[in-house]
């Protein structure tokens, strides 16, 4: 009997077996046959699964597509996993699972625990997610943390469907900006000192500059001072951007987010770095022109509206030479399959050129993937924040988490589709009532440890539970539930949709809910979990474990916790 994994190849190998033993039978004429396309109905009154291949057929087979659904129906064969399948209008063959299979998943669920719903879609392929990244030139605010929040979980959930996966973050220690740190970290420091120097005028004014500054007087002293007029000395500079980065992984441990690999930009500049080398390999294949004079990639050549700058006039390469020479080192040099960049929607302009730089420079560019996301509104009272309490500047993700914690802001991020804008409502965030989706999921992974606990008590343990003495239909419906979480990882990974992982948690959230409180509000004492019936207990305790392991799994993919008490 196959297992939520495979339900689906299973269903359609069913189908499909079907469609061809109609045509041998001579119930349907010797046409192509299309693969069957497995899905969930909408409405779960028409089955679990159904297919619409008779609609696709019906032209081709000559016949009306009730006639040809029927064919096809006649020759499916069903098992211990299918009730006798249906035919709907207009052309529909709707699936049922049997109670016995749906039963069954309870002991699946227990036995697969914190691996349950994984599905080997990557078969062991190479995936890297690119997230947050942002200048280390300032701490990271909350746009920064829907950034982090979104790519966290797409990277948790391709390593549930079978990739190898690579969490990174590109650290922009070169180029015009970290240079604008420098110059603005060595005017703050020189102040420490009393020294009347102004900031540049396109530098960070923010007060945090002035504590980096004082920080690093009281930790060297005035080891960095260089006589008046002349530039930076480059050790502070790399201890400016190194004491950002540093402030940047703190926060991000909070938000419980850590990475495989912190990649420096200055590292594509080093003497065997990828920039020379992706930079000679669009020289070889004439793509590279100079005019006006700076450097220029012949993208129009690939299909662009326009070419595109590599090297400044200067002679300092551009953002747009950087991300061709990290990516030629993404897939060629480091050999991943798949890479995913989570990027803010200002970056839209940037897509299409780098697909084809990515191809220019002999990688697939099928296999890049760019997420970008929407600008986040705080809220409190209905009314926009703007300006941090502490700083009357940029809010920053860590006072978010300090306000809210951890678990609501990744929640409240991943809630909305990444492209559209949201507004995060900080009152609700931390609202104690069903009303606040983040606490209503997490409630019921506690109510659901209480259960155990309070059967603990009195005696009672999953163990030995017959599960099919669940027939319940609230019961039958959280199995249901359950086992659509492989659906939901299957659609974040292909789709690039992470916020199928809130919504499916609190769908999950409100069957148990449903399951439980049904049960609390009978007045039939044989509808609870803990009953005079030793055996149909056990049965339900099984269910209530099968589901504390489902619902764990989906807060631990969004990177949450799971409450035992609340």
């Amino acid at each position: 009997m196959p297992d939520t994994r495979t339900i689906r190849t299973h269903l359609a190998d069913l189908v499909d077996r079907a469609a061809q033993e109609a045509v041998d039978h001579g119930d349907l004429p010797d046409v192509p046959l299309p693969p069957a396309v497995i899905e969930r109905p909408k409405d779960p009154a028409n089955g679990d699964f159904a297919t619409a291949l008779p609609l696709r057929l019906a032209r081709a087979a000559m016949k009306p597509p009730l006639e040809v659904a029927a064919a096809i129906a006649r020759h499916i064969k069903t098992d211990e996993l299918l009730e006798p399948v249906e035919v709907a209008p207009p052309g529909f063959i709707n699936l049922r699972l049997s109670s016995s299979f749906i039963q069954a998943q309870v002991e699946h669920v227990i036995r697969e625990g914190a691996n349950y719903a994984d599905v080997d879609l990557g078969t062991g392929r190479r995936a890297q997610v690119e997230f947050v990244s942002a200048n280390p030139t300032g701490p990271l605010h909350v746009g920064n943390g829907r950034g982090a929040a979104i790519g966290d979980a797409l990277a948790s959930a391709l390593r549930a469907a079978g990739y190898e996966v690579s969490r990174e973050y590109y650290v922009n220690d070169a180029g015009t900006q970290a240079d604008t740190f420098t110059d603005t970290l060595y005017a703050r420091y020189q102040q420490q000192f009393g020294r009347n120097v102004d900031i540049p005028k396109d530098g960070y004014p923010g007060e945090y500059m002035a504590d980096l500054a004082k920080q690093i007087r009281d930790e060297a002293g005035d080891s960095f001072l260089r006589p008046e007029g002349l530039p930076a000395p480059s050790d502070l500079s790399n201890l400016g951007i190194e004491l950002m980065v540093r402030n940047i992984r703190q926060t991000l441990d909070r938000f419980g987010v850590r990475y495989d690999h912190w990649f420096s930009e200055k590292s594509l500049y080093d003497p065997e770095g990828a920039y020379g080398i992706a930079m000679g390999i669009l020289r070889e294949k004439g793509l590279l022109v100079d005019k006006e004079g700076a450097l220029w990639f012949s993208s129009s050549e690939l299909g662009e509206d326009k070419d595109n700058v590599v090297v400044r006039s200067d002679g300092h390469p551009t953002y747009y030479a950087s991300d061709i020479a990290y990516h030629w080192d993404k897939f060629i040099r480091r050999g991943f399959d798949v890479v995913i960049d989570v990027w803010g929607a200002d970056h839209h302009g940037h897509v299409s050129r780098l697909k084809t730089a990515t191809r220019a420079v002999g990688a697939d560019p099928e296999g890049l993937h760019i997420l970008l996301y929407q600008l986040v509104t705080l809220k409190r009272g209905g009314e926009v924040v703007r300006l941090s309490k502490r700083s009357g500047e940029i809010i920053t993700l860590d006072e978010l988490v300090d306000e809210v914690g951890a678990d609501a802001a990744r929640f409240f991020f991943l809630l909305r589709s990444p492209g559209a804008q949201m507004d995060f409502d900080l009152d609700l965030a931390v609202k104690q009532s069903s009303d606040n989706p983040v606490f209503y999921v997490q409630y019921a992974h506690a109510r659901l440890c209480s259960i155990l606990e309070r059967a603990r008590d009195q005696g009672l343990t999953p163990e030995g539970g017959d599960v099919s003495l669940l027939t319940h239909p609230s019961e039958l419906a959280l199995i249901r539930e359950m086992m659509r979480l492989t659906d939901v990882i299957e659609i974040v990974v292909t789709s690039l949709e992470p916020q199928q992982l809130p919504h499916y948690a609190m769908s999950l959230a409100n069957a148990f809910h449903g399951f439980n409180d049904a049960f609390k509000q009978a007045n039939d004492s044989s509808l609870k979990v803990i009953t005079d019936n030793v055996d149909l207990s056990r049965a339900r305790l099984r269910l209530v474990l099968a589901a504390k392991v489902a619902l764990a799994r989906v807060l631990d993919l969004m990177g949450m916790a799971a409450p035992e008490k609340m």
